[in-house]
């Protein structure tokens, strides 16, 4: 059985959270980005972006619904989220072949 791909964030601010421990969260726009590489799953190059990276903070978190570390997300990239999910309220339901030809 083939496991999913498991992304992290990458974001154009950041802010520490006094509450758990001065952690580092993303702020402002962000985007689904895989460990190892360097540009996001847009197509993004991450210095040229001079987006910070979140190896800590998995891409289910900043969905604003999850409530996790979406506290001061603004904008969530649209094409980083069609690639690595995007569960809420606004989500289309997964693409299923209903009836496929004989």
């Amino acid at each position: 059985m083939k496991r999913g791909k498991r992304y992290a964030v990458a974001a154009s601010g950041q802010w520490t959270d006094e509450e758990e421990g001065r952690r580092r969260l993303p702020a402002g726009e962000v985007h689904a980005w895989e460990p190892g590489r360097n540009e996001t799953v847009c197509g993004l190059s991450l210095s040229r972006s001079r987006l910070a990276r979140f190896s800590h903070v998995s891409w289910p978190d900043i969905i604003p619904e999850s409530g996790g570390a979406a506290d001061r997300v603004q904008r969530v990239c649209p094409r980083c989220a069609s690639v690595a999910g995007r569960r809420g309220s606004d989500a289309r339901p997964r693409w299923v072949r209903v009836r496929p030809r004989p």
